[in-house]
């Protein structure tokens, strides 16, 4: 069995964190074995690293080995990408086809971010998982297949479970033996090893020198947070190689290139509860105030009417200096007496008063006025929904990724509502 030093030098990983070497001495010591692999760890850390070492050490080395991204896949099309469809299936499926799991039979299915599955795909891979049968789209034809299944996320799958978004029995079966990688800021003394490894890399591509840091650049580059863990120092070290003239980058210069690098040595506290994009929460306060604002003017409608309808003239103006003090949140003494009558607060008309106070106006008419002010229009949340849905798609041209990112919301999910929605 080859030992972890061997491993890295034949895939190319850099550091000699305490923690990588055990997540790859669990890689080795799985791979002669035919059970399920859950890789986790933040975005950028290398996950796909893991499933590429358990499959070239396995006994099925000499077979297919596929990587799967099931978040780029949509949703209305990753069971035929999986399993398979016969011809007819669904519109467009012209001839029959293959998946992954029949393609890589013998072989090894590495199924990335695989948190992001539907709840109806999570059926079948447990399925698959189970007894290895599996059914192609369109048919009714039970198939075998024998795949070996290792799995990568970056999302805390115990969340996903409580929100119901992921089986908690998949889970289960994929996680027989779970292997975490760590990510960059927990890895100090790779840091500086990796940005080194990436500039002569990047030195001998672009040919031309190889930048190196100065001891106060080395610093920061130690101090900062690093949230797109080895990816993203990746590319900060290629962006510097090819922009900067000086081959020495000083504190400055490498500052210029980190987000958010003032707050590099502040402590960092990861929540892992409910996360809401900004356009969520600015549609959910939209909501709160239209639906505020409804009431508000239900309550003034009201009060029209008790004026239309009664002659008890200080009842009504007692209610009216509530309601103008709930909406303008004025104190009772900075409302003007003469500014509180509900007819110049919606600025309707004088009404013409005889003698008794009783308005002149028409019963008929008037009854007639306070019927249409009963009514009520309907706000929808659905159809606020629809309405942010087709102005997101008229703007980004009908690009549905980049309406879903600017709608909050993932791909799939935006696929889903167009189809719900009949858009």
């Amino acid at each position: 069995m080859e030992n972890v030093q061997s491993i890295k030098q034949r895939f190319e990983l850099i550091g000699n964190d305490i923690k990588l070497n055990r997540s790859i001495e669990k890689a080795i010591q799985v791979s002669p074995t035919d059970i399920s692999v859950l890789v986790t760890g933040e975005s950028g850390v290398g996950k796909e690293a893991i499933p590429k070492i358990i499959h070239s050490l396995s006994h099925r080395k000499h077979a297919k080995y596929i990587a799967v991204n099931c978040g780029a896949i949509p949703e209305g099309t990753i069971d035929s990408e999986l399993f398979g469809h016969e011809k007819g299936a669904f519109t467009g499926a012209t001839q029959t086809r293959n998946g992954y799991f029949e393609v890589a039979d013998g072989g090894t299915i590495f199924l990335d971010e695989v948190g992001e599955l539907p709840l109806t795909t999570q059926v079948r891979l447990l399925r698959v998982l189970e007894n290895g049968e599996f059914l192609k789209v369109g048919s009714s034809q039970v198939q075998k297949t024998d795949v070996r299944i290792v799995a990568a996320t970056n999302i805390n799958m115990f969340e996903a479970i409580k929100k119901e978004k992921f089986r908690e029995d998949l889970y289960y079966r994929l996680s027989t033996v779970e292997i975490s990688i760590p990510p960059l800021r927990e890895r100090q003394g790779d840091i500086h090893l990796l940005f080194r490894k990436f500039a002569s890399d990047f030195g001998q591509k672009y040919k031309m020198p190889t930048i190196r840091l100065e001891e106060q650049a080395v610093q920061l580059l130690l101090k900062y947070r690093w949230p797109g863990n080895i990816r993203q120092l990746r590319n900060i070290a290629e962006q510097i190689s090819v922009l900067e003239e000086n081959r020495s980058i000083s504190a400055i210069t490498l500052n210029g290139y980190l987000p958010n690098s003032s707050n590099t040595n502040l402590p960092a506290v990861v929540d892992q509860g409910k996360k809401e994009s900004d356009f969520s929460n600015e549609r959910e306060i939209l909501y709160k105030v239209l639906f505020d604002m409804k009431g508000d003017l239900n309550d003034l409608k009201k009060l029209t009417m008790e004026l239309l309808k009664n002659n008890d003239s200080e009842k009504v103006q007692e209610e009216n200096e509530t309601l103008i003090r709930k909406i303008y949140g004025e104190k009772e003494e900075e409302i003007p007496q003469q500014k509180s009558n509900i007819a110049e607060v919606l600025h309707l008309p004088e009404p013409v008063v005889e003698s008794t106070t009783t308005i002149t106006q028409p019963q008929e008419d008037r009854y007639h006025f306070a019927e249409e002010i009963e009514e009520e229009e309907t706000l929808s949340l659905q159809e606020k929904e629809i309405e942010l849905i087709k102005k997101s798609l008229e703007r980004n041209r009908g690009k549905r990724k980049a309406a879903a990112s600017e709608l909050g919301i993932s791909e799939r999910t935006l696929y889903r509502k167009i189809k719900q929605y009949d858009l």
